[in-house]
């Protein structure tokens, strides 16, 4: 039995996606720049995924900007504010526990001349609302915040700080990373006072390379990438038709069934979590109980989170040490930043869920997990 435990590093795609995909290859693979017929079809094709996915967000279809995943979105989210409002400010407000594509990025901009202030994290993983009101200066132009914390599943306060965002006299445009809550959180961008949102086809059951960015029609947005002019001037190149139209698919899907899903994986996740503590002892759990419903972080103390994910490995059980983006590094910024010990960070492994696990497939994976664990212990207690 293959059980895949890794899903907020990638889903596999449903069946409908991947037959859409094929059939965008083979049937309607036209340029949709091409004033012929086959490159028009495309075109509406095209047209009407974008409105769907603007329906399922509460948005406005000119709105939805398509991209190759969820690096490309934070990219032009966070460049594309700094360098179109730079005159009027270059001050900055993110997280120290954003996705590399962000903290990355916003390092870039710090080389470049903009402030940047990292709000801190408790050991929820969840930021403090009054130290991003009182880091708010005058030249203050974007507040950058992750919906849901990739490694730890913790939620942030985002439609607190849209309502706050919206009563201040000088514009503040918010951006949201919405690649771990979109399919996870039932919640509606106009709501929320959010003015970019960025998503990630792999991450709903979608192909991969492609994504979408959702800004706002008064957004001043300067664009990343310049050519002939697609995505209404603010993301040129040739589309990536297969990708959209599976994306259209994993976006259809996860919209039709979201309530069920989202219950699913949250009953999955307290079986998870109550497998494991019932049977593994000396653990931390690092995710916060009001969590995200797909994501658990847990320390093995004693063990290595690395050396342990391989053992698992062995019984064809698939789980994952941190972000997928950046589990080669030493330590992770997240649980570092939450104040986790060298050692607690050292065990530490992340289980996310799908609505494609089963309940089977957990108690199998505890019981290995159980195994694999006194293996370790036992090991690195003889050095």
């Amino acid at each position: 039995m293959e059980i895949y435990l890794d899903n907020s590093a990638t889903t596999k795609p449903y069946d409908e996606v991947v037959e859409k995909i094929v059939y965008a290859l083979t049937k309607e693979y036209a340029n949709p720049s091409s004033i012929h017929r086959k490159g028009v079809i495309v075109e509406k094709q095209i047209k009407n995924i974008r409105k769907d996915i603007a329906k399922a967000l509460g948005v406005k279809e000119k709105e939805i900007i398509f991209t190759s995943g969820g690096t490309e979105a934070n990219n032009m989210a966070i460049r594309g504010i700094a360098y179109a409002n730079k005159k009027r400010g270059n001050h900055i407000i993110t997280t120290q526990i954003e996705h590399p594509s962000s903290l990355n990025t916003f390092k870039d901009l710090e080389n470049e001349g903009f402030e940047i202030t990292y709000l801190d994290a408790d050991k929820k993983g969840v930021i403090d609302f009054e130290q991003l009101k009182n880091s708010i200066k005058e030249n203050t132009i974007l507040i950058s915040v992750m919906h849901v914390n990739n490694e730890v599943g913790s939620i942030q306060p985002i439609d607190k700080i849209g309502r706050y965002l919206k009563n201040l006299k000088n514009k503040i445009y918010f951006h949201v990373d919405a690649i771990q809550s979109f399919g996870k959180i039932d919640f509606k961008v106009s709501k929320y006072n959010i003015d970019l949102l960025s998503v990630s086809g792999h991450k709903i059951h979608g192909p991969k390379g492609i994504g979408f960015i959702y800004i706002n029609e008064k957004t001043k947005i300067k664009p990343i990438l310049t050519g002939g002019g697609q995505e209404y001037d603010l993301r040129s190149g040739t589309e990536n038709v297969p990708g959209i139209f599976g994306l259209s698919e994993a976006v259809r899907i996860t919209t039709l069934n979201l309530e069920n899903n989202i219950q699913k994986m949250k009953s999955l996740r307290k079986l998870l979590l109550d497998e494991i503590t019932s049977n593994i002892d000396n653990i931390k759990i690092n995710s916060p109980e009001d969590g995200v419903c797909h994501i658990l972080n847990v320390s093995f103390i004693g063990t290595k989170g690395e050396i342990l994910l391989h053992y698992l490995e062995e019984d064809n059980i698939y789980v994952s040490t941190g972000s997928a983006c950046s589990s080669k590094k030493k330590a992770s910024h997240v649980l570092t930043a939450m104040g986790l010990s060298k050692d607690e960070i050292e065990g530490a492994i992340r289980f996310s869920l799908s609505c494609m696990n089963t309940e089977e497939e957990i108690k199998v994976a505890v019981q290995k997990l159980k195994i694999r664990v006194e293996e370790i212990r036992k090991i690195i207690s003889k050095r």
